[in-house]
């Protein structure tokens, strides 16, 4: 089995429906039209998908419902190989959830150190603001990283709809969590275009990319990717899933390899893509003709790309490079 890495998953949308259900049994909640009769979540645009993920968060109320989260999707990712994670957490779901953040980090790291000392597994957190939600919301998340720090949560990244606000109106976000010493991502290139890849590179000075697929539509901006060394969040299950692309087949993740770029394999909200890590290494490796050791130097620019101290991510080399 191929060792794996994963930096883009979304914890609230690594709900696997299994869990889902149970909590809502627990926590008297109904997931009618949620569920299908396969187990398979409902939705078939991106915002019956946004509308999904949300109410499939609802059944989550609990500290005790949250690190069930972590350990199940940590857990289970790590049987398909999964050595190391990250996970991008919601302040906005823990308020909805009526806890408060503090209590929602708390949770969510003792599963994943549940999992570890299960599995092995490594696992950090990112804090995200949400990009519709607009910059008057980001700073509160971003301030909440100086008064509760974890030593989990590693990073800070922004999500949502790239058509909202512009990354000039986050400065401020990003900068502060900086100065609470967390390293920095941004959602970009999936529905918005070259454009909005630029736009995060120049305002927040990110070094690594959610998606960024569609750099691929500009020759200046590959060169620029590969200049300054960015490494991209790729998901191609998500970006089939979405109909950005049709098929696997037309990804153009071999494009971006051939373009010298630092590509990584996610798979972004799982279950609502009916994907799993281990789908993406095995789908990639058979659509895209990657070997193995193709596969194992994707996971070892992963780990090089993590959020995690540099003893970390030395044993986490030890471990890959150990056959």
């Amino acid at each position: 089995m191929v060792l794996k890495a994963e930096l883009h998953c979304h914890i609230e949308g690594a709900a696997s429906p299994a869990l889902v259900r149970r909590k809502a049994r627990q926590n008297g909640r109904s997931t009618d039209g949620l569920i299908d009769a396969d187990g398979n979540y409902i939705w078939h645009d991106f915002s019956s998908f946004l509308n999904a993920y949300d109410r499939a968060a609802a059944m989550f109320v609990s500290e005790q419902d949250y690190c069930d989260l972590a350990y199940d999707y940590f857990s289970g990712a790590a049987a398909l190989g999964m050595i190391y994670g990250e996970v991008f957490i919601s302040a906005d779901h823990a308020e909805k959830a009526g806890l408060s953040y503090g209590a929602y980090v708390d949770a969510l790291g003792e599963g994943i150190q549940r999992a570890r000392s299960e599995t092995g597994v490594e696992g950090r957190m990112i804090a995200t603001c949400v990009r519709h939600f607009g910059p008057q919301r980001a700073e509160p998340v971003a301030r909440l990283l100086h008064s509760h720090p974890h030593p989990l949560v590693t990073g800070f990244g922004m999500a949502g709809d790239e058509r909202m606000h512009h990354p000039s109106d986050f400065v401020t976000a990003f900068r502060t969590a900086e100065d609470a010493g967390l390293q920095i991502t941004a959602h970009a290139g999936e529905f918005g275009g070259p454009d909005s890849i630029r736009a995060v590179l120049d305002e927040l000075g990110v070094k690594r990319i959610g998606h960024g697929v569609r750099a691929i539509e500009d020759e200046a901006l590959l060169a620029r990717l590969r200049e300054e060394d960015i490494v991209l969040e790729l998901c191609p299950g998500s970006n089939v899933a979405l109909g950005l692309y049709d098929n696997w087949q037309v990804h153009p993740f071999p494009m971006l390899k051939n373009a010298g770029l630092r590509l990584t394999l996610n798979s972004d909200d799982p279950p609502f893509f009916q994907t799993t890590i281990g789908h993406e290494y095995d789908q990639a490796a058979a659509a895209f003709g990657l070997s193995g050791v193709d596969q194992l130097a994707i996971t070892h620019q992963a780990i090089e790309a993590a959020f995690v101290d540099d003893a970390t991510r030395q044993r986490l080399l030890q471990r890959l490079f150990a056959d």
